[in-house]
């Protein structure tokens, strides 16, 4: 057990030390605002405030975790050895930077409160991140300060008994579309065969009708291959099916289709099932409640983790509805545009409501990278997409963290588009 010595328990304290020593470190903590208690105590210690008691471990407090709300706050990017840092703790610390201050602020996203320019798509743009602008994006940086952080406890309190967390590996699923020709109606399946005439798209016309008449198998099923697969590695695979109603963003097939029904019947028996909610759901609690219902009707079970769709991710208020709705854990942690740590940790934490001030049930599971990202938004070729992968893979793995990645059921199709992206998948569990 490690104690702390602050002058003051805040929410926020409270909240930042137990993601850091609890769940990185596996050390349990406890504080204390008593100096006679915190100097009988013979285990590890570290005190938490403006100034030491004496020449214990100590680390110079910023006072953003004293405060309540928002506040424009100016960082300036220091090293700690060859790592980056923020918040600068002075020569009395023992570390030069306020390590917890500035793990809430990356964690808690603390910067999507203050005002900036969204996209198109009414998300966080990377590039006004902390994150991308000081080029730490594609690491785990509140992993990598914890584990240094942690070298120096153990040459301060040897004889503690340090427990290694395990590294895992969870691939996520996004079924945006479940058949590229099949069951998708006769008047969309009509339209298909005239832009493909129109287009001069006569491969695709052959595929098209191939797969309708059932001579070879839709492009876009690829589920038995993702359960084989699944079950060949031992790895956790999580599906998340889009089941709104079909706009210009959602064009999966209907949720009344008795063949997507059973599909989704079929995976939930070998994986577990989540909601992808749709495009215009992220703000809307009534939309996203209709969806949470449609998939609960279909698998018999409650929806308890979910991912939006075009990674639609307003904070709080997409994060507030969710709890609402009891969601317990959601995956849309990360960028569309850049690979990396959106929230530059790789271990699942809480998410922190600085609205209300408090550690909701929401566990957030942020991604590492996403397949699109790679071969769309930053133009990658099948081997330096690989390559990327395999980097953050070994980032996390020197964490020991939790590498999670998003591709989606049209990645293994191996058609032109995606083709060579089935090895990519194999070689990135192996």
């Amino acid at each position: 057990m490690l104690l702390v010595y602050t002058h003051k328990i805040t929410p926020r304290v409270n909240y930042i030390f137990k993601h850091f020593f609890v769940r990185i470190l596996q050390i349990p903590v406890v504080f204390t605002t008593k100096v006679d208690e915190f100097v009988a105590h013979n285990g590890p210690k570290i005190t938490y405030c403006k100034s030491p008691l004496g020449s214990e471990f100590f680390i110079r407090s910023h006072d953003l975790l004293f405060e309540q709300g928002i506040n424009d706050i100016d960082i300036n990017i220091l090293n700690w050895d060859d790592v980056p840092c923020f918040f600068p703790a002075g020569e009395a610390s023992s570390i030069p930077f306020d390590i917890f201050a500035a793990s809430f602020y990356l964690i808690s996203r603390y910067e999507e409160y203050l005002p900036h320019v969204q996209d198109i798509h009414e998300r966080f743009p990377v590039e006004e991140s902390i994150a991308f602008k000081n080029n730490f994006l594609e690491q785990p940086l509140v992993d990598i300060w914890a584990y240094k952080f942690l070298e120096l406890l153990k040459e301060k309190f040897p004889t503690y008994n340090y427990k290694k967390r395990t590294f895992k590996l969870i691939s996520t699923i996004d079924v945006d579309t479940a058949f590229a020709y099949k069951h998708k109606g006769v008047v969309r399946s009509l339209g298909g065969y005239l832009l493909d005439i129109v287009g001069f798209k006569f491969v695709n016309f052959w595929h098209r009708l191939s797969a309708h008449l059932n001579l070879r198998k839709d492009p876009y099923d690829t589920f038995s291959e993702l359960l084989k697969f699944k079950k060949e590695h031992n790895i956790t695979t999580l599906f998340f099916f889009l089941i709104g109603d079909y706009t210009t963003f959602d064009k999966n097939i209907s949720f009344n289709n008795s063949k997507f029904k059973s599909l989704i019947k079929s995976v939930a028996d070998y994986a577990k099932i989540g909601l992808h909610p749709s495009y215009f759901a992220f703000k809307n609690i009534e939309k996203l409640k209709k969806e949470k219902l449609r998939l609960e009707n279909i698998t018999n079970t409650p929806i308890v983790f979910s991912r939006q769709h075009y990674l639609r991710l307003s904070i709080p208020e997409t994060y507030q509805n969710l709890i609402d709705l009891d969601i317990l854990e959601d995956y849309t942690m990360g960028y569309a545009k850049r690979v990396g740590f959106r929230a530059s940790t790789c271990t699942p934490f809480y998410f922190y409501d600085l609205d209300f001030e408090i550690k909701t049930p929401l566990k957030i599971i942020p991604f590492a990278f996403m397949d699109v990202t790679l071969k769309d938004y930053m133009e990658l070729s099948n081997k330096e997409s690989l390559e990327e992968i395999l980097k953050l893979k070994e980032e996390v793995q020197k964490v020991n963290g939790t590498f999670v990645s998003l591709f989606h059921n049209e990645t293994l199709s191996e058609n032109e588009r995606w083709q060579g992206w089935t090895s990519i998948y194999k070689q990135m569990l192996s």
